[in-house]
């Protein structure tokens, strides 16, 4: 298949720029992957979908306020967007500005702070900082990195809500959106019902937002994201399969988590950088079902929906949600889907 393949119409209106005032007054469209069948839904039905026994596995990254403004020492300005984290002085980074920085340049941030250019890792820059570490900068300065195509500052409200409730774990730059739909009463009715819940840790990149660039999927570099799936996950969800129970993955992310630490062909604990890129064709070993956020077209996103649910069933839930008025991308609505037939 290739990048047309999984283009379609959006219109600019229906892209979402604010949260909702309750987390979980969200729509949510349910895909059926057998059949095909769609159904309009809200939220907080979600516990109608699952049943004791279920596992629902969540990413427990949490966002950095990651976004920092500053100018170089010729007086332009600059906008730094951290990706990793390397070391407490050290940062690897993407950098706006009309002219490059070169290694060997400062850039004095808003607060008064430096950061030095140590030198380039292909499309992003090696940081340094010469007067505090990172950590302390970000909290001291940084914005939270709200997408590309939110077409506003960030306010207070994103400090809250651009997180998930059960976020623990400081690394991402941009949030598991799916996460974002839960609540404390949520999760508390899904603990009632039965539903059993468990973590992995991907830092979501800032390279989620990248487009695809190539026609040939097969020459698409995929971004890396740091991982870990932990043994403990594993048993949770080798227990919950000897029990019958369904494994749903909520978000890309988790999904991306489980299957990079069953690609050697069972599912074992992994630590370290994924690069999975899946799109149609590929065949899932761990996820049965998902809940995941309405994505960008012809995205990487869009293509592990596709391959999880059928390709011609995503693209006819997309239309039906376009024509309904669905809110997409990070702050939007949301999708239940269980896994196609193989």
């Amino acid at each position: 298949m290739r990048r047309a393949d999984f283009a379609f119409d959006l219109p600019p209106e229906l892209i979402a720029q604010r949260p909702l005032s309750e987390r979980t007054a969200s729509r949510l469209l349910v895909l059926d992957g057998q059949s095909g069948d769609l159904a309009d839904r809200m939220f907080r039905d979600l516990p109608s979908l699952l049943r004791a026994g279920d596992l629902l596995v969540f990413n427990d990254t949490r966002v950095l306020p990651a976004r920092l403004f500053a100018r170089k020492e010729s007086g332009g300005r600059a906008e730094i967007l951290i990706e990793r984290l390397l070391a407490p002085t050290q940062a690897s980074a993407h950098v706006r500005a009309s002219k490059s920085p070169k290694p060997g340049s400062r850039l004095l941030l808003d607060g008064g702070a430096r950061v030095e250019v140590t030198g380039r890792d292909e499309d992003l820059f090696l940081l340094r900082s010469t007067d505090a570490d990172f950590p302390e900068l970000l909290r001291a300065h940084g914005h939270m990195p709200l997408p590309p195509y939110i077409e506003r500052a960030d306010e207070p409200v994103d400090q809250q809500r651009y997180q998930t409730v059960y976020a623990r774990r400081d690394g991402a730059v941009a949030a598991p959106t799916a996460g974002l739909h839960f609540d404390e009463a949520l999760l508390a009715r899904l603990r009632l019902l039965g539903v059993e819940t468990a973590h992995l840790t991907l830092h979501v990149g800032a390279g989620t937002f990248q487009p695809v660039r190539v026609d040939d999927l097969d020459q698409h570099r995929m971004h890396a994201e740091w991982l870990e799936v932990d043994a403990a996950l594993c048993r949770r969800v080798q227990e919950t399969r000897a029990a019958g129970g369904r494994v749903i993955a909520v978000g890309t992310t988790s999904v991306r988590g489980l299957e990079t630490a069953a690609a050697g062909g069972a599912l074992e604990p992994f630590r370290g950088d994924s690069r999975l890129f899946i799109r149609p064709g590929y065949r899932f070993r761990v996820v049965d079902a998902m809940v995941t956020n309405f994505h960008l077209p012809e995205s990487t996103l869009l293509m592990l929906v596709s391959a999880f649910a059928g390709h011609g069933a995503v693209l006819a839930a997309y239309a039906h949600a376009v024509e309904r008025g669905y809110r997409f991308f990070s702050y939007g609505d949301a999708m239940f889907l269980t896994r196609r037939a193989e």
